[in-house]
């Protein structure tokens, strides 16, 4: 008798204070990622493909079969503003899950963008469309509609485990994710890195020369320590 496990959708998710995810706009996620020690970025492989795009969302997680995107449609009206949907479509490159229609069907409703280890079609759109959405690749060949897989379960997309509610966060570079639970504690890091690095680019850009003795000093203590030989005369 076959089992239900695959075949599952949990209706409740547990949200964070909303205030707390969009405390997060703004701020890159590289210096996110930086300060959660570079462990909770997904793969570069995972494309940005709405212009400028910046997204700030809380999950709602799809796990579907390859192809498959009827449970991207329930998924969709699920969904409550600002709520940003994270598939796990298998890596698939054969079939898109989501084109067009479905991107402005979802701007309509609020959502926050779509993360999709998986193909789109209609990539065009996304040019004039405010509409975040990052994905694996293009193909104008379209999805099934068979129905089977899981809402709101544990996933893997694009190298890292998300759950219902993690707060997730895009922009042009990638999609870092951040477990609730320590999100104030990720803010609380980055806010000083980000205002630093804010202070240094307005240097630059205001054409003052910085004082390089720092970095040249902490770089070569950095080669020298990882054991390079540094050879004063030219190679030959």
């Amino acid at each position: 008798m076959e089992t239900t496990y695959g075949k599952r959708i949990y209706t409740k998710v547990n949200r964070p204070d909303r205030a707390l995810v969009e405390a997060f706009r703004g701020i890159p996620s590289s210096n996110i990622a930086d300060m959660m020690n570079r462990m909770y970025n997904m793969y570069g492989d995972l494309r940005c493909y709405t212009k400028n795009a910046s997204m700030v969302g809380t999950a709602i997680t799809v796990h579907c079969s390859e192809g498959d995107n009827a449970l991207l449609h329930r998924a969709m009206d699920m969904a409550e503003p600002g709520d940003g949907i994270v598939l796990n479509g298998g890596g698939c490159m054969s079939r898109a899950l989501c084109g067009e229609i479905m991107f402005n069907y979802a701007k309509s409703k609020g959502i926050a963008g779509f993360v999709l280890d998986g193909c789109i079609r209609d990539a065009d759109a996304l040019d004039a469309l405010e509409f975040p959405v990052y994905a694996k690749g293009v193909t104008p060949q379209g999805p099934w509609k068979i129905g089977s897989g899981e809402i709101n379960v544990p996933i893997a997309c694009c190298g890292q485990v998300v759950f219902p509610g993690d707060i997730i966060v895009g922009d042009p570079d990638g999609v870092v994710v951040i477990r609730p639970d320590f999100a104030k504690e990720a803010l609380e890091a980055v806010g000083p890195k980000f205002a630093g690095e804010q202070k240094t680019l307005a240097t630059y850009a205001a054409g003052q020369v910085p004082d390089r003795s720092k970095h040249i000093a902490l770089y070569e203590k950095t080669v020298v320590d990882n054991g390079c030989l540094v050879c004063e005369e030219a190679w030959h």
